[in-house]
C-alpha cells in the first residue's frame, strides 16, 4: 500500500517488503531506505533510464548482478549501472536494510523492466 510515513515521506509497501524515500525533490538523484523482509526477494530486474548504488546497513543477504551472486552484510556496497540487471535476497531471520541512491535520467517507478519475478509481476 502506497502512502506517507509518519513524517509525511513516500511510503510503499511489496510484497517483499518495503521502501521510505528519503530524498525524492532533487533533478539529479533519489534516495530510497529498502527494507527486505527475512526470507524475500526483490524482482530480478533492471532499468533503462537510472543508475543505483546500494548501501547495506543491516541483515544479512545475497545481491545478484547480472547473474553474478554474491553475499552482503552492513558495510557492504553494491553499484548497479544502468541496464545491468540485479536483484536483493534476505537471509537469516532479519531483513535487509540497504540505502539506496538513484542516479541518471529518470527515477519514475514505471522504470522497472522485471526479468523474473516470485510474486507473479514479470513481464
Amino acid at each position: 500500500m502506497s502512502g506517507l510515513d509518519a513524517r509525511g515521506r513516500e511510503r510503499d509497501e511489496r510484497p517483499w517488503g518495503s521502501y521510505v524515500v528519503l530524498e525524492g525533490d532533487a533533478s539529479d538523484h533519489k534516495v530510497k531506505r529498502i527494507v527486505v523482509a527475512p526470507g524475500q526477494r526483490l524482482s530480478y530486474q533492471r532499468h533503462e533510464h537510472r543508475a543505483e548504488h546500494w548501501f547495506v546497513v543491516a541483515g544479512s543477504g545475497r545481491v545478484t548482478v547480472d547473474d553474478v551472486v554474491r553475499a552482503v552484510g552492513p558495510g557492504d556496497s553494491v553499484d548497479i549501472a544502468v541496464g545491468q540487471a540485479h536483484r536483493a535476497e534476505a537471509l537469516g531471520p532479519a531483513p535487509l536494510i540497504f540505502i539506496e541512491v538513484q542516479t541518471g535520467a529518470s527515477f519514475a517507478e514505471d522504470d522497472i523492466e522485471r526479468l523474473s519475478d516470485d510474486y507473479g509481476r514479470a513481464g
